[in-house]
């Protein structure tokens, strides 16, 4: 197979390294929800007339565009899958996306990717970055970014929430320069975190920053008033912990403490949206009654709720063996989720302004390895858009007849991010990030939007 430059990068940058904010935010790490926020680190904030959200789907280990958004069947690479027309004349997808095809008028699709990383470890952190230019500065993830332009002090729940298989916990990690306040809230299968709600005996005072407020306790469902003393006698211990605290330490790092110590008391009075055996039976069969299809329901609700940023990953798509028995499997289940997503919004009222990325790290190869399976490609692969600011039912970019390369123009992760930010409302151009006083762009600067995409 033809081989490429794979130092070439679609914006004309150069490989960059992404380090971590250091040791404090490690040494804090899930403590209070990422206490250690980097007080310094400020992002101006973009003037907005009406506040929009993200669902972004993250399939981990990158689907084949293939047997998902650019089939090529009967061709030396195809694989043994056809592919079936779409509601959008002209468009085709794998027969494994039936669902998606009768959908194709409402969402869209990039089919010219080309990115540099052909290895997970070097590729994951990156491409949710918008693999920035280096700036010798761990930039946020996308989520953050999103979390800090759009969230409030008041908001009732966190910005950014990460529904994911396995363990859960806080993603500190992931608010890089901006700090662990805009980390992610990782339900790890989509449970609330430990600890949540307290005993049923015990009240759910309402309490403030500065201690209990002015308002009235109200005791749990046993209407202990024993739980209510107890709870405001703990508030006011913890109260005391926390003066302590600031008297030795940058305000602004104290007020981020307290912040989020009030964010996981407020997640309290929402516990149901934490709740996956609350889902309806009804929506979970909508859904495909798969892992991938629960957490996209339990994205949805919370969209409804407000959350500005919900991540939804799922697993197991390095298919370096056993490929088209794995997709076969995999693609279905994304498929029908999101066909069912897409549905909720529209009927919802809410897709108009909620953005909907699916994506991966890069595509899988057009040569099949021995093993039956597809190796990684990040010269040429497809990922999916839709929603808010989105032009839907639009193709950009085309390969060859094989799909081993772009034909005509290709774009990097660089330009979907400026295509994310003007579709949310956000000029890259005149937004920019504060680190500490150094101003950094928050998309690439070598890159543009895709046009063909914004509404």
């Amino acid at each position: 197979m033809e081989s490429v430059d794979r130092g070439t990068h679609a914006c004309g940058s150069r490989r960059h390294a992404w380090t971590r904010r250091g040791v404090l935010q490690s040494l804090l790490g899930m403590s209070a929800w990422g206490a250690g926020a980097a007080a310094s680190s400020r992002l101006v904030r973009a003037a907005q007339t009406q506040r929009k959200q993200v669902l972004f789907v993250w399939l981990d280990g990158a689907m084949s565009q293939f047997e998902s958004w650019d089939p090529k069947p009967g061709t030396r690479f195809g694989g043994p899958f056809r592919d079936i027309a779409t509601r959008v004349p002209g468009v085709r997808l794998s027969e494994l996306m039936p669902r998606m095809a009768e959908r194709m008028d409402r969402f869209s699709i990039v089919r010219s990717l080309h990115t540099r990383y052909e290895d997970h470890s070097k590729g994951v952190i990156p491409i949710q970055q918008g693999d920035p230019k280096n700036r010798g500065v761990a930039y946020p993830l996308f989520g953050s970014a999103v979390a800090r332009l759009y969230a409030a002090d008041n908001d009732p729940l966190p910005p950014y929430i990460h529904i994911k298989p396995g363990s859960g916990g806080f993603m500190y990690q992931d608010g890089g320069f901006l700090g662990a306040k805009y980390g992610a809230l990782a339900l790890g299968d989509g449970k609330a975190p430990a600890n949540l709600i307290g005993p049923p005996s015990e009240a759910t005072s309402e309490t403030s920053s500065s201690g209990p407020s002015s308002g009235s306790s109200s005791a749990a469902a046993s209407g202990s008033p024993l739980g209510a003393s107890r709870v405001a006698m703990r508030d006011a211990i913890r109260q005391q912990l926390d003066d302590r605290y600031a008297s030795r330490r940058d305000p602004e790092l104290a007020a981020a403490y307290r912040h989020t110590y009030q964010v996981a008391r407020q997640m309290a009075r929402h516990a149901e949206l934490f709740a996956p055996e609350r889902l309806q039976a009804r929506d979970i069969e909508r859904y495909g009654s798969s892992e991938f299809g629960r957490h996209l329901l339990q994205a949805r609700q919370l969209i409804e709720a407000g959350v500005a940023f919900v991540k939804v990953t799922m697993f197991h798509w390095d298919t370096h063996g056993d490929n088209f028995n794995c997709h076969q499997d995999g693609v279905p289940q994304v498929d029908t989720a999101l066909a069912a997503l897409i549905d909720d919004l529209v009927d919802r009222g809410l897709y108009e302004r909620t953005l909907v990325v699916v994506m991966s790290e890069f595509g899988r190869t057009p040569k099949i390895n021995a093993r039956v399976g597809r190796d990684h490609w990040p010269e040429c692969w497809s990922m999916g858009v839709g929603g808010g600011g989105i032009r839907p039912g639009v193709v950009v970019g085309r390969t060859n007849e094989l799909g081993t390369f772009n034909q005509h123009e290709e774009y990097d992760v660089g330009h979907l991010f400026h295509t994310f930010f003007r579709a949310l409302g956000i000029d890259p151009a005149t937004t920019e990030y504060d680190n500490d006083g150094q101003p950094l762009p928050i998309a690439h600067d070598d890159c543009g939007p895709i046009k063909e995409l914004l509404a």
